[in-house]
């Protein structure tokens, strides 16, 4: 029987194995995935688990998912230098490899929620967050829009790094100190950080002035509704949670292990809102 997980540090929080769990229910596959904690000191201990063929591959989250690169094959060359992997498998040549699906999980649950036109209209974009999740979105966002890319971050040299990986002048640095300016002109904000999540202090933001009509993007997911989403709410924005996100990047890694490409399903995405909702 096939095994795959997801690991993290914590990694309580993470609804993977519900979302995989189903999916090989459905398709009828013999198979497992699990939530695995994996600690920092330990995760090059577990990535040769995976070349003695423990397991066929896992899904990463915080806080590896940058440390991790170090330890597999990157084989697009982008992806390598943006150094944020989601996703490792067994490849054709028999290498333990990554690659990000967060990009395409990022963007899909978006293109879902939001009309093409409205998205085709994009002209400028905060990015909240500099960390590994921020750069397979920043990356995203330049490949799909023609929009200006504002990243910001506490440590302006994390922002600075993303901005030099894609090197075109349409990506730009900032300070946090400078969010509350550049949400006036945002048509889309993201957040990035694990602020909001359960856990983690809240992304205290105030939205008053922000752009009319603009899209507030949550990459976070327990709690469903963050504060910053339920704020934009309250003052006409469109609020587009993470759930969607985790379920469109779930999908090419499971085809990866397990041979099938699954579907994203409405049925699916109750399963998992449910769970959240009833904090198991």
């Amino acid at each position: 029987m096939k095994r795959a997980g997801v690991i993290g540090w914590p990694i309580r929080h993470s609804r993977s194995p519900l979302i995989h769990g189903y999916w090989l229910r459905i398709l009828g596959i013999a198979g497992a995935y699990d939530r695995i904690a994996v600690p920092p000191e330990e995760l090059a201990d577990f990535i040769a688990r995976i070349a003695d063929g423990e397991l066929v591959g896992c899904n990463v989250t915080i806080p590896h998912k940058e440390a991790v690169i170090a330890h597999v094959h990157v084989a697009d060359p982008l992806q390598r230098r943006i150094g944020s992997i989601n996703t490792i498998y067994i490849d054709a040549a028999g290498r333990v490899a990554g690659e990000s699906t967060d990009g395409h999980g990022f963007w899909a649950a978006l293109a879902d929620q939001v009309p093409a036109k409205r998205l085709s209209e994009i002209e400028r974009i905060l990015v909240m967050g500099a960390g590994g999740a921020s750069r397979a979105v920043v990356a995203m966002l330049y490949s799909q829009t023609a929009a200006q890319v504002t990243v910001a971050a506490r440590d302006i040299a994390r922002a600075d790094a993303i901005c030099d990986i894609i090197g075109d002048t349409r990506i730009d640095p900032t300070t946090w100190e400078d969010i509350p300016d550049r949400l006036r002109s945002a048509d889309l904000i993201v957040n990035t950080t694990p602020l909001g999540m359960s856990g983690y202090p809240d992304l205290n933001l105030d939205l008053e002035h922000a752009r009319p009509g603009a899209i507030a993007y949550d990459l976070v997911y327990v709690p469903l509704e963050t504060t910053f989403l339920r704020d934009a709410r309250r003052h006409g924005l469109t609020a587009v949670d993470g759930v969607g996100m985790l379920l469109h990047q779930a999908a090419p890694g499971f085809e990866k292990w397990f041979g099938v490409r699954p579907e994203v399903t409405a049925e699916l995405r109750s399963i998992v809102v449910r769970d959240i909702e009833s904090g198991s």
